[in-house]
């Protein structure tokens, strides 16, 4: 498994760095929205943001194979925060 991989795999452990990190976005997107921001306008903006720092790190190869199981992974409830029924 490659580093790119390990470290999204590694995310879900939820060391105090990423709860940190979460939390920073999470108060960035609730400023945002104050200011009168739409949240999937902020939303999309995070996401290119995240994609722009992931290439830069992990290269374009890397962060397009991880981008290819985000579909499944969305599906299987990965991102969301309601349980589902």
């Amino acid at each position: 498994m490659d580093e790119f991989n390990q470290h999204d795999d590694d995310f879900l452990a939820a060391t105090e760095e990423k709860r940190a990190a979460l939390s920073y976005l999470s108060e960035a997107f609730a400023e945002a929205q104050l200011d009168g921001l739409d949240g999937d306008c902020v939303a999309h903006a995070a996401l290119f943001a995240a994609f722009q720092e992931l290439v830069s790190t992990y290269g374009e190869e890397a962060v397009a194979d991880f981008a290819e199981r985000l579909p499944e992974r969305i599906r299987s409830g990965a991102f969301s925060t309601a349980s589902k029924h």
